[in-house]
């Protein structure tokens, strides 16, 4: 009571030097809260209406939006269109669907839409989205009366269809996080523990008719933005497709990928056993202090799949080249340093050789569509020499390997050779790996393909998965900053070149793997965190890339941070974050 007449008393006495000071000074602020905005699009200058929202605005301009655009960056950060003009100067953009944040923004909204159908027709349902596969993601549903069937699925698809038809607002809203907990906390536990731990004090939640739910980035403006989809049967779930990259409508039918869906299945099994398959159920073992054992068994886990990889080459007969493969910051070079070891073990003596060396004189590279040297393509890669020097060292010959200046952008010979061993092995790494035109001369039983990726089980909660590519790139951001002087706007800025090589001349090929090796630890990303925060706060707001950092700053805010001293010397994680075993 005291506290709250001291209030009141100090309330009345600003209040009346207010009214004595500048009575005039309060009716302009007033007045102010009308004034129109400056809203800056696409080279011009706009003067709308405070308040008013970004769809108004575009509608009112004639900007056809619908199966083209999803949703905007306005003053650097990604925003639905219902967000409103507050600030005096808007700079405003719009985000194709054909793009990295445009499909994630779509991709997210139709989660949202496949919950509202199948609640709409199964109310006791529950939905899990898991992780990306064949160029959607990969779910499943617990119906709890009801077996999922072919039949259940069309049923939920037509249902999908029929709420994009009817165009239904997608509403976002800002609520306080005690009654967001309260919203979720019957039938979510997932959000629950992911808010339990936030230090926000306002939770944005969003609503499709009478269903409530919690997406991490922003979704359309209604249902009727979302044009193409699909919801096909798979293995004990479903694919949720959406548009491909770089094409709107999938003319072609999914490609099976049963040996990437198993290790997604194989690391899913072992994430429950550990009773760690979001963010929220990680946090609580950093509170709980089990996150050193989560630490070890993960360690561990990575340790018992390399001995059984070193095993299976070991045993193969006339098996002579190993051929490692994998994205960008998937960890192929720790992979590779810790086979060699377990090869060792076995009794085999492992020898590297590098693709780098074998590209072609600079004149003599291919080029993309804009005349640029393109190094990533295979043909970039002189293949011919590359497969004589596997065969004659396969035949037991000594060779002399070439070496490549990159400055100079020519080959060169500085003596070096190698020769074979019977106990010896070949190690390869690079991106063409899994290529059969890398090495096309040489016997199928003579090569053992290894595809290495980070495929993190981790979600946010049930609804929201982590991308890999997230994952990626916050190593890559770690390792460029620690090791290669890069700030976060260099890895950032080469991130799509980087990511539209992966397309061309990896992920195409995964499937030829004879294995394939999660490199992912279920709790690196509370590592991550501590090293990559300082790097993308160091991000001016006013850079164009702030969205992107914004994106990946909050997506880090979900996770408690945890020291590295418990990690391994050893660990893959080491390669990023330094003060590792072994040597780059």
């Amino acid at each position: 009571m005291e506290r709250d007449l001291h209030s009141k008393a100090h309330s009345k006495k600003r209040g009346n030097n207010m009214k004595d000071n500048n009575k005039k000074g309060v009716s302009k602020k007033k007045e102010s809260l009308k004034d129109p905005v400056d809203v800056l699009y696409n080279g011009n200058t706009f003067r709308v209406e405070r308040n008013s929202m970004i769809i108004d605005f575009l509608y009112k301009k004639k900007i056809n939006v619908r199966k083209k655009y999803i949703c905007a960056i306005l003053n650097n950060r990604f925003r639905s269109f219902s967000h409103r003009f507050h600030e005096n100067t808007n700079i405003l953009k719009l985000v194709p669907i054909l793009s990295l944040p445009g499909l994630e923004c779509y991709k997210q909204t139709l989660t949202f839409i496949l919950f509202k159908a199948m609640k709409d027709l199964y109310p006791k349902g529950f939905l899990y989205i898991h992780h990306s596969l064949n160029k959607g993601l990969y779910g499943e549903l617990d119906l709890r009366t009801e077996k999922v069937t072919s039949n259940v699925l069309k049923n939920i698809k037509k249902r999908m269809q029929e709420i994009i038809d009817l165009d239904l607002p997608i509403e976002r809203k800002k609520i306080n996080l005690g009654e967001a907990i309260e919203l979720f906390r019957k039938d979510y536990p997932d959000k629950v523990n992911l808010l339990l731990n936030s230090k926000k004090h306002q939770v944005s939640v969003c609503r499709l008719g009478d269903l409530y739910d919690y997406y991490y980035a922003p979704l359309a403006i209604s249902t009727g933005f979302i044009g193409y989809f699909d919801l096909i049967p798979y293995q004990e779930g479903f694919i949720l497709r959406a548009p491909d990259y770089k094409v709107f409508e999938e003319k072609n039918g999914p490609i099976d990928q049963p040996k990437l869906f198993e290790i997604y299945r194989e690391y899913h099994k072992w994430s429950r056993i550990l009773g760690v398959t979001n963010i929220g159920e990680l946090n609580n073992c950093i509170v709980s202090g089990e996150i050193s054992e989560i630490i070890k068994v993960s360690e561990a886990f990575h340790e018992k799949k390399l001995s059984i990889i070193a095993d299976e080459i070991t045993k193969r007969k006339g098996l002579r080249i190993v051929l490692i493969a994998g994205p960008s910051s998937s960890g192929k070079t720790s992979f590779a340093k810790r086979l060699n070891i377990h090869l060792r073990v076995n009794g085999r003596f492992p020898i590297s050789l590098s693709l780098d060396n074998y590209f072609l004189d600079r004149s003599k590279s291919p080029r993309d569509k804009n005349g640029n040297y393109d190094f990533e393509h295979i043909k970039a890669l002189d293949l011919e020499l590359l497969n004589k020097n596997l065969r004659d060292l396969l035949a037991e010959k000594s060779v002399e390997l070439p070496k490549f200046d990159f400055k100079s952008g020519q080959r060169y010979y500085d003596g070096n050779k190698i020769r074979l061993e019977e106990d010896q092995i070949l190690i390869i790494e690079g991106i063409h790996g899994l290529n059969n035109m890398l090495t096309s001369s040489i016997p199928g039983h003579q090569k053992y393909k290894i595809y290495v990726s980070a495929l993190t089980q981790l979600n946010i909660d049930n609804h929201n998965r982590i991308p890999t590519t997230d994952l990626r790139l916050l190593r890559r951001m770690v390792r460029d900053h620690h090791f290669r002087g890069h700030g976060a706007l260099d890895t950032i800025g080469r991130w799509p070149s980087v990511r539209d090589g992966e397309e061309r001349w990896i992920f195409p090929f995964q499937e030829n793997a004879d294995i394939i090796f999660n490199s992912s630890l279920i709790y690196e990303l509370a590592i991550l965190k501590r090293f990559a925060e300082p790097i993308l706060k160091d991000v001016p707001k006013t850079r164009e890339e702030y969205c992107e950092i914004r994106r990946l700053l909050k997506f880090l805010s979900y996770f408690l941070d945890i020291s590295d001293t418990e990690v391994p010397p050893t660990s893959l994680l080491r390669e990023f974050i330094g003060r590792s075993a072994f040597e780059y």
